[in-house]
Order: C-alpha cells, then sequence, then structure tokens
C-alpha cells in the first residue's frame, strides 16, 4: 500500500534510485529539485531535504505565509516511487499542485492516489476554493489523472516548455 510521506534523510538509497531512473538533465516533478542542488553526498542531500522540511506545514493545519510548499514523498515498500508538491502560495505558471512518478511506477494509479490524498490535504491547508494543476498538452495520462480527480480544463498556454494544459478543480 502506497503512502504519502514528508522527505527524510533515511531514504537517501531510495531517493537516489529514484531519481537515477529519471536520468540525467529530466525535469522531476514534484520534488523541488533544482539543478544546482547536491542530492549526492549525504551531507548535500541532508541539506536539500532540510530546506524542503523548512517549507512545510502539519498535515491538517493552515499553510504559513511565505513562498512555501509542503512536499511529499510516494512510498512503497521502502522505495520512493515519485512526488508531490503543495504550493502554499498560487503560482500562476506552476499553480498549485506539481507530482511527478518514476517511469518504472507509472499507469498503476499512482499519480491519482497522490494526487488524492494532496487535494484533501489543500482543502484543509490552502483556504481556497479550487486548485490550479497544469501539466504538458502531450502528456495524456497527467491529463487523464487530473480529470480523473475533478479538474476541469481552463486553457492551454504556450510556454518555453511548449504547450500546457491548465485545469482548475473545485475543493467543496
Amino acid at each position: 500500500m502506497p503512502e504519502l510521506i514528508a522527505p527524510t534523510t533515511r531514504l537517501h538509497a531510495a531517493f537516489l534510485d529514484c531519481h537515477r531512473e529519471w536520468g540525467p538533465g529530466l525535469h522531476e516533478d514534484g520534488f523541488g529539485l533544482g539543478p544546482d542542488d547536491d542530492v549526492e553526498s549525504p551531507e548535500g542531500f541532508a541539506a536539500w531535504v532540510a530546506g524542503r522540511l523548512r517549507g512545510s506545514h502539519p498535515t491538517g493545519t493552515p499553510c504559513p505565509p511565505g513562498p512555501h510548499a509542503t512536499m511529499r514523498w510516494i512510498v512503497e515498500d521502502g522505495r520512493i516511487q515519485g512526488g508531490i508538491a503543495l504550493r502554499h502560495v498560487f503560482d500562476n505558471q506552476l499553480g498549485h499542485i506539481g507530482y511527478g512518478v518514476r517511469p518504472s511506477a507509472r499507469r498503476r494509479g499512482l499519480a491519482g492516489w497522490a494526487l488524492g490524498e494532496m487535494l484533501t490535504e489543500a482543502r484543509a491547508a490552502l483556504g481556497v476554493d479550487r486548485v490550479l494543476i497544469p501539466c504538458l498538452a502531450g502528456n495524456v495520462a497527467s491529463a487523464r489523472t487530473i480529470e480523473h480527480n475533478g479538474g476541469v480544463l481552463d486553457t492551454i498556454w504556450q510556454t518555453g516548455h511548449g504547450p500546457v494544459r491548465r485545469y482548475w478543480i473545485t475543493l467543496s
């Protein structure tokens, strides 16, 4: 059974396994991983995890003000299968929620399950009526996942990464 957990240094090897599966240069949605982040060394990984935790809030509580995000890892049997982030402050390009599932764990419903769990968290934490979730226009699986969780297509925007579908999900 999968679970959503806060980032932790005890899963360093599992994180690296997930990270390496994505491959170099590929963006890993839901992890808040930047190009200059050192996740290979134990020290760098600990600092990166601490940064992810600093921006979080306890489950079921309102989000603090500021440019923070609550990160959760999708974990199954000690393996990190993906990540999901709930942004506390609205970002018109990134939306409220971003997620990703490692290639070998896709097509199993993990993204839909994690999104449903994070929508529950958003209801308790954000104090908004709806959330924006974008995905690349060509990512049919992600579009279906969002639609399955109540997403209604608002528009398709042209971005530097190509066309992006913008979905709104009502939280009531």
